[in-house]
């Protein structure tokens, strides 16, 4: 079974997202202290961490993401029933 380890902020707006990612690509800010500071899941108090999980345990878009995405790339916004996403994808296996 495939697993990965990654990292995430959730915000309300597509914006939001938006504009964290242009922020942390630029270098004003990095991914943990952006999650620290926006975001609206309990994972931003760990820098966003959400530790390792097996493919089908998230939610469908989040999942696609985790299990294609390039790993140590910001990606996003993700959109979910919960909000939009910025991902980072720290391990697969």
């Amino acid at each position: 079974m495939t697993t990965a380890s990654a990292r995430h902020i959730l915000v309300k707006t597509e914006d939001e997202c938006n504009n964290l990612k242009t922020e942390i690509d630029s270098g004003k800010t990095n991914f943990a202290a952006a999650a620290e500071k926006h975001s609206q899941c309990p994972s931003g108090k760990s820098g966003g961490d959400l530790g390792s999980f097996g493919q089908g345990q998230m939610v469908p878009e989040f999942d696609k993401v985790v299990f294609s995405a390039p790993l140590n790339e910001v990606q996003g916004p993700v959109q979910t029933q919960f909000g939009f996403h910025l991902l980072e994808v720290t391990e697969r296996s």
